[in-house]
C-alpha cells in the first residue's frame, strides 16, 4: 500500500483518538444511546388513561373498567364530580373515555339476550384521542377485547354474535390521517434542526478559526457577546416559524383550531431552549467536527424520547423521565394540543413552563461557561 496514504490514515485516526472528547462521542455514547433505547422503545401501546362513565349498580360495565385496568394497557383516570367525557380528552387528562348506556350497560345487555340467544344489541360509547394516531388506532381493538372476555365470564356463555354494539368516535383526527399527526412533529424538528444548529455552529466556528481572542480584546461584555451570538438565532426562528406553519395548513390541510398568538409564544420559549441548548453543546466542542457529532448525539435521542415516533407512555418509567427533560417532547405537545384540540389552558401552561425552565437552565450554565473562557 502506498507509504504516504498510510501515513495519512495513521495521522488521521491518531488526531481523531487523541482527543478525549472525541474518544466519548465515538465510543462511548453510542453504547450508551444503544442501551437506552434498547429498554425504552416499544410499538406495543399501552399506558393508556382511560376514564368510565357509568351508574353505580352497573355490574358489567364496572367489571369491564377494571379487567381493563388489570390488562395494563389501560391506568385509571378519576372523574370528578362535574366532569364531561369530552372535556376529559380535550383537557388531555384522557386517551379515551367509555361512556355506558344511560340506562346502564347490565341493563342493556339483559334486554339484547333473551332464550332464544341474542336477539338484540347493547350499545357503548368510546371516545378517543386521536391525536396520537397510533394510540388511537389500537384502543378499539383492546376495548371490543376486553369487553366479550368480560360478558363470557360474568354470563358464563359464549355468543356466536356479539351482542355489544361499540360506537367509536374518534376525536380531533377522524380519518386518523398521519399526516395530521406527524406533521406537527415534523414542525417541531426542523426549528431545534433550524436554530440549536445555527447557534452551535456559529461559536464553534468562532473558536476553530481563532477570532475569540479577537472578541475578548474587544471592548464588549461577556453578556453581549453571548447575547449577539444567540438573539439572531431566535430572530431567524421566529422568521421560519409562518413558513412552515403556511406549509403545514396550506400543503397537508393540518387544522388550526388554536390561537396563533399562544403558538407564537410557545415557539419563542422553545427557540429559545433550543439556541441556549446549542450554545450549551458549544461551550463543550473546541471545533466543527466535534459540534457535529455532539448535535447528532442530542438530536437522535430527542427525537425517539420525543413522542415522534413512539409513544412515551410506553416507555418504562426509569427512563421516561428522558421525555420531560427534552424539548421536543413539551413542543410537540404544544402543537399537537393548540392545532388539533383548540390549545387547553393548564396543559400549555405546564409544558412551557418545562419549556422556559429548559432554556433557562441551558442559558444559566452556557454564560457561566462562556464568562469562565473569556475572563
Amino acid at each position: 500500500m502506498n507509504r504516504t496514504l498510510v501515513g495519512f490514515i495513521k495521522k488521521e485516526l491518531i488526531q481523531t483518538f487523541r482527543d478525549r472528547r472525541m474518544k466519548f462521542l465515538l465510543i462511548v455514547a453510542p453504547i450508551v444511546q444503544m442501551t437506552i433505547f434498547g429498554v425504552a422503545i416499544s410499538n406495543e401501546v399501552k399506558n393508556i388513561r382511560l376514564a368510565a362513565f357509568f351508574k353505580p349498580n352497573d355490574t358489567i360495565a364496572e367489571n369491564i373498567y377494571d379487567r381493563a385496568i388489570a390488562s395494563r394497557w389501560f391506568l385509571p383516570v378519576p372523574i370528578k364530580y362535574g366532569d364531561h367525557p369530552y372535556q376529559l380528552i380535550k383537557s388531555n387528562r384522557a386517551d379515551a373515555v367509555l361512556v355506558a348506556p344511560p340506562g346502564g350497560f347490565t341493563k342493556a345487555i339483559g334486554r339484547a339476550i333473551s332464550d332464544h340467544g341474542v336477539t338484540g344489541s347493547a350499545p357503548i360509547q368510546l371516545l378517543v384521542d386521536a391525536t396520537n394516531v397510533l394510540q388511537a388506532q389500537s384502543v378499539e381493538n383492546y376495548m371490543r377485547a376486553i369487553i366479550n372476555e368480560t360478558l363470557q365470564q360474568d354470563l358464563h356463555v359464549s355468543f356466536p354474535k356479539s351482542p355489544i354494539q361499540i360506537h367509536t368516535r374518534i376525536l380531533y383526527n377522524p380519518s386518523l390521517d398521519t399526516a395530521i399527526f406527524m406533521i406537527p412533529g415534523v414542525m417541531c424538528t426542523l426549528m431545534i434542526m433550524t436554530t440549536m444548529m445555527l447557534s452551535m455552529v456559529a461559536i464553534v466556528r468562532e473558536k476553530e478559526m481563532g477570532t475569540f481572542e479577537a472578541l475578548i480584546s474587544a471592548p464588549v461584555s461577556p453578556s453581549e457577546v453571548i447575547y449577539g451570538k444567540t438573539i439572531p438565532y431566535v430572530i431567524v426562528g421566529m422568521i421560519n416559524l409562518p413558513l412552515i406553519l403556511s406549509v403545514a395548513l396550506f400543503v397537508f390541510r393540518v387544522p388550526m383550531r388554536g390561537s396563533y398568538i399562544i403558538l407564537a409564544l410557545c415557539t419563542l420559549v422553545f427557540i429559545c431552549a433550543g439556541v441556549g441548548m446549542g450554545t450549551l453543546i458549544s461551550t463543550f466542542c473546541k471545533n466543527q467536527q466535534q459540534a457535529a457529532l455532539g448535535s447528532f448525539l442530542f438530536m437522535f435521542p430527542a427525537m425517539m424520547f420525543s413522542g415522534l415516533m413512539f409513544p412515551i407512555q410506553n416507555m418504562p418509567p426509569a427512563v421516561r423521565w428522558m421525555a420531560y427533560v427534552d424539548p421536543l417532547s413539551h413542543y410537540m405537545g404544544l402543537l399537537r394540543n393548540i392545532m388539533l384540540k383548540g390549545g387547553g389552558g393548564i396543559y400549555v401552561i405546564e409544558h412551557t413552563l418545562a419549556l422556559a425552565v429548559i432554556a433557562l437552565v441551558c442559558i444559566l450554565i452556557s454564560f457561566r461557561r462562556f464568562h469562565t473562557t473569556l475572563q
